[in-house]
C-alpha cells in the first residue's frame, strides 16, 4: 500500500458526496473496517472459480475503459494475499491491449481497477491494483485495495462455454456516434458494467482506476435524441468509489455485453451526476441521475466464447424502474385529480365483516403512494354519485390498489350512514369498474426513519397498519434495513378479526424486526388466550409500557375517536411527546392534543342560504353550533352534499363560499382557494356586527 494505514480509503471526491449526503462519518468508520491492502484467503479462493473478470483502466488520454477477460475458471490465481495472476491474454480488439502496449513501451505503470462477479451465485468482490509485469499470456497484479460488494441488482446467469475455433477470432468497429445497434444494445440491457479513475497526484492509497457493476430490468437505461445517456442510480453501498470518481473527472467507461452472443459494446465520455431532476420522482428506485455523453467506442466481435442463460432478476432489480414507466408515470400525474376508471380485479373477505376489493387502473398503472394514505373512490348509487374515501392496505410495488371496507350498518333514510360500504359489499362484483382519484393523506410511514414504531389499531383502523408492515418488508429489500416495529391490532373476536394470516407471515418474514400483539375484547369461549391472541381487552398504560421499545417511538394510531382519545392520553402519560404520535381517525377526528387547542370563534346562530346549479336556490335555514358542521347541518335539512372523509383530507364536499366567512375546526390538507370552505369541518364564523350572522354557499 502506499500511504500510511492511516489515511483515509476515500479520496476527496468520495469524502464529498459521502458528505453531501449525510454519510462521511458512518461510511470513514466502515471503510477502515472492510477495505484492505490485501485479499482474504476467501477472496484469493473466489477469484480462482471466475469465468470472467471485469477490468477498468485509463487510455494514454486518461479516458476510462471498461474491459473484460473470459476463460473457463481457473485461468486466475492468487500466490499470495497481495497478488493476483491472469493467466489469459488480454485481447487486441480491446482498448486496454493498447493502453498496455504503450505503458510497457514508456515504462509507464498501469492501475486497474477488477470486479470479480460471479453471476450464478450473484458473488462480487472490488479490487484496485497496478501491473507489476506482463508477457503476451497473462498479467501479473499488485493488490492495493480490496473490499465486498453485495448482491444487489445482480441478475442471476448460468455459463457454459463454447471453443474458440467455433466463435472465430475478435474484430471490433470504432464510432464516435451511437448507431441503431448500439442503442438497441443498451436499451434492452438489464446489466453493464462502468470505470472511472483518478489520481491525486499525492501517492495516495484511494487513487487509481475503479470498474462497477450496474443491474437493473431491461430499459432502465435510456438514450436520448441528442445521444446521451441517461441511467438511475440506485440505493448502493454509500462508498461512492464511482461517483467519486466521476465528481472529480467528469470521465467514465461503460461496457454492455451481449450475453446471448458474446459480442461486446465498449464506451468511453464525459459523464455528469444530476442530483435533483424532476425525472428522479417517477423513476421507481432512482436516487440521482448519471448522465453520460459518448466520445468513442467499440464494437467488438467474438470477443467472449461464454454463452449464458436466461436472467433470474435480482428482487431488488424487480423493485425498480424503467423510462417506458417514468414516462407513463409523469404523464398520468398530470391526472392526479381526475376521476379515472378502475376494474375491480378481484375480491376478498378478510373477516366477518371486512372486505378487500383490488383495484387497476383500465389504462396505465397505479399512482405511488405512501403507506398510510387513502384512496378516494365515486359510486353511482340510485342515481346519485357518492364519493368516500377507504384507506389503501396494500404497498406501492403491489401494482395494484387493495381498499379493505368494513360493512356499515345502514340507518333508514341516511345516506352518510352505511350506504357506500353496502353496496360494496352486496353489488360490486368482479370486473365491475368504479372511478377513483389518486391517494392522499398526511397520515404517513416513513420506513427508512431509525427510531422504533409502535402501530396501534383497533377495528377497521388495521387497514393502513397492513401497508405500512408490507412496505416496509419491501422497502427493507432496498436498503438491507427494516425498521423495528410493534403492532398492537386490536378486534372484538376472532371472526371480526381481519389479516391475522398476513400479519403473521410479515411477521414471520422479519427476522425479528416486526412483532405483533393481539388484543380481543370479546372472544368467542373457544378461543385460549396466548395461542391466537395476547390479551381479552383493551391494553392498558401498563401494557403500553412494556409493549412501547423506548420513549424515541413514533406512534401511530387508527381507530375510532374514543379508541383514539383513550390511547393518545395514555401514552401522553407514560411520557412520549405530542409530536411522536401520528393518529388517523374514521369520521371528524375529536383527538384533542395537548397544547394544542385551538380558541374557535363561531357564530351564535347565522342564517343559511345554500345554491345548487350556481343560481338555484336550495334551502335557507338558521344554523345554531347544535347542528354540528356545515355539512350535518345540511344533511339534517334533506340536503346531500359530496362528501368523503368528513375530516378535512380528501376535498370531495369542497363548496364556494358566497358570502360571510367560516372558521375550520379540524386541521385540513386539502388545497383550499380563498373562497372555497370545507363543509365537514366548518361552521359559521362569528362576526363583530350584531344581529344573525348570514351565510351563503355554493355546493
Amino acid at each position: 500500500m502506499k500511504s500510511a494505514q492511516h489515511d483515509s480509503p476515500f479520496h476527496q471526491g468520495e469524502h464529498n458526496i459521502q458528505q453531501r449526503l449525510g454519510v462521511r462519518e458512518s461510511m470513514e468508520r466502515f471503510g477502515r473496517m472492510v477495505i484492505r491492502d490485501h485479499m482474504p484467503e476467501q477472496h484469493r479462493i473466489f477469484y480462482q472459480q471466475l469465468p470472467f473478470i471485469v477490468l477498468g483502466h485509463s487510455d494514454p488520454s486518461g479516458a476510462p475503459w471498461a474491459s473484460i477477460v473470459s476463460r473457463p475458471p481457473g485461468f486466475i490465481e492468487s500466490p499470495s494475499e497481495r497478488e493476483l495472476l491472469i493467466n489469459a491474454p488480454v485481447d487486441p480488439a480491446d482498448p486496454l491491449f493498447d493502453t498496455l502496449e504503450i505503458n510497457q513501451s514508456q515504462s509507464k505503470q498501469t492501475k486497474l481497477g477488477l470486479l470479480g462477479i460471479e453471476l450464478p451465485t450473484r458473488r462480487r468482490n472490488r479490487l484496485s491494483a497496478h501491473v507489476s509485469s506482463m508477457t503476451n499470456e497473462s498479467l501479473s497484479l499488485v493488490i492495493e485495495q480490496s473490499f465486498g460488494n453485495c448482491p444487489q441488482y445482480i441478475q442471476a446467469r448460468k455459463f457454459e462455454f463454447i471453443s474458440s475455433q467455433e466463435i472465430g477470432r475478435s474484430t471490433f468497429e470504432s464510432f464516435h456516434k451511437l448507431d441503431k445497434r448500439a442503442k438497441n444494445i443498451i436499451e434492452s440491457a438489464d446489466t453493464f458494467f462502468i470505470a472511472s479513475a483518478f489520481d491525486s497526484g499525492n501517492e495516495l492509497a484511494s487513487d487509481g482506476a475503479d470498474v462497477s457493476h450496474r443491474g437493473g430490468r431491461p430499459g432502465f437505461v435510456k438514450v436520448q435524441n441528442d445521444g446521451k445517456l441517461v441511467i438511475p442510480d440506485y440505493r448502493g453501498n454509500n462508498h461512492f468509489n464511482t461517483f467519486g470518481n466521476i465528481e472529480e473527472t467528469g470521465k467514465a467507461g461503460l461496457l454492455f455485453v451481449d450475453f446471448n452472443s458474446g459480442e461486446l459494446l465498449t464506451l468511453t465520455g464525459n459523464a455528469k451526476i444530476i442530483w435533483d431532476s424532476p425525472e428522479i420522482k417517477y423513476f421507481e428506485g432512482a436516487q440521482r441521475l448519471l448522465e453520460f455523453e459518448v466520445t468513442k467506442g467499440r464494437f467488438i466481435k467474438n470477443a467472449i466464447a461464454a454463452r449464458w442463460s436466461k436472467p433470474e432478476y435480482s428482487p431488488n432489480s424487480l423493485l425498480t424502474g424503467t423510462w417506458a414507466e417514468a414516462s407513463s408515470a409523469r404523464h398520468a400525474e398530470q391526472k392526479r385529480q381526475q376521476w379515472l376508471d378502475y376494474q375491480v380485479e378481484s375480491i376478498a373477505d378478510e373477516s366477518k365483516n371486512i372486505r378487500s376489493f383490488y383495484l387497476k387502473p383500465t389504462e396505465g398503472n397505479i399512482f405511488n403512494f405512501k403507506p398510510g394514505q387513502f384512496l378516494t373512490i365515486r359510486l353511482l348509487i340510485n342515481g346519485k354519485p357518492l364519493i368516500r374515501t377507504y384507506t389503501i392496505s396494500s404497498a406501492t410495488s403491489d401494482g395494484i390498489y387493495r381498499i379493505s371496507v368494513k360493512r356499515d350498518s345502514v340507518k333508514s333514510n341516511e345516506l352518510r350512514d352505511g350506504i357506500v360500504s353496502n353496496y360494496l359489499h352486496n353489488k360490486v362484483r368482479s370486473g365491475q369498474v368504479i372511478q377513483a382519484k389518486a391517494p392522499a393523506g398526511n397520515f404517513v410511514f416513513e420506513t427508512d426513519k431509525q427510531k422504533p414504531a409502535l402501530l396501534v389499531a383497533a377495528g377497521i383502523g388495521i387497514t393502513p397498519m397492513i401497508s405500512m408492515l408490507r412496505q416496509s418488508l419491501i422497502d427493507a429489500i432496498k436498503t438491507r434495513y427494516l425498521r423495528p416495529i410493534t403492532l398492537i391490532a386490536i378486534a372484538r373476536n376472532e371472526s371480526e378479526r381481519a389479516f391475522y394470516d398476513e400479519i403473521e407471515s410479515l411477521v414471520d418474514g422479519s427476522n425479528g424486526q416486526i412483532n405483533v400483539y393481539w388484543c380481543l375484547t370479546e372472544p368467542e369461549n373457544k378461543t385460549k388466550t396466548h395461542t391466537t391472541f395476547n390479551l381479552k381487552g383493551r391494553p392498558s398504560d401498563e401494557i403500553y409500557r412494556q409493549l412501547l421499545p423506548s420513549k424515541q417511538t413514533d406512534v401511530f394510531l387508527c381507530g375510532t375517536s374514543d379508541f383514539m382519545q383513550q390511547t393518545y392520553d395514555m401514552i401522553r402519560k407514560i411520557g412520549l411527546s405530542d409530536h411522536a404520535i401520528h393518529a388517523e381517525s374514521f369520521g371528524p377526528s375529536s383527538l384533542e392534543r395537548d397544547g394544542e387547542k385551538e380558541d374557535h370563534q363561531f357564530a351564535k346562530n347565522a342564517l343559511v342560504t345554500v345554491y345548487q346549479n350556481e343560481s338555484i336556490q336550495t334551502l335557507e335555514q338558521q344554523w345554531s353550533d347544535a347542528d354540528g358542521s356545515l355539512l350535518e347541518f345540511l344533511e339534517s335539512h334533506g340536503v346531500q352534499p359530496t362528501y368523503g372523509c368528513r375530516s378535512g383530507q380528501c376535498g370531495s364536499c369542497k363548496a364556494t363560499l358566497a358570502n360571510g366567512k367560516v372558521e375550520h375546526y379540524l386541521p385540513i390538507s386539502a388545497e383550499l382557494d380563498s373562497n372555497e370552505v370545507l363543509l365537514c369541518c366548518a361552521k359559521p364564523a362569528a362576526s363583530s356586527e350584531s344581529g344573525l350572522q348570514k351565510l351563503a354557499i355554493h355546493i
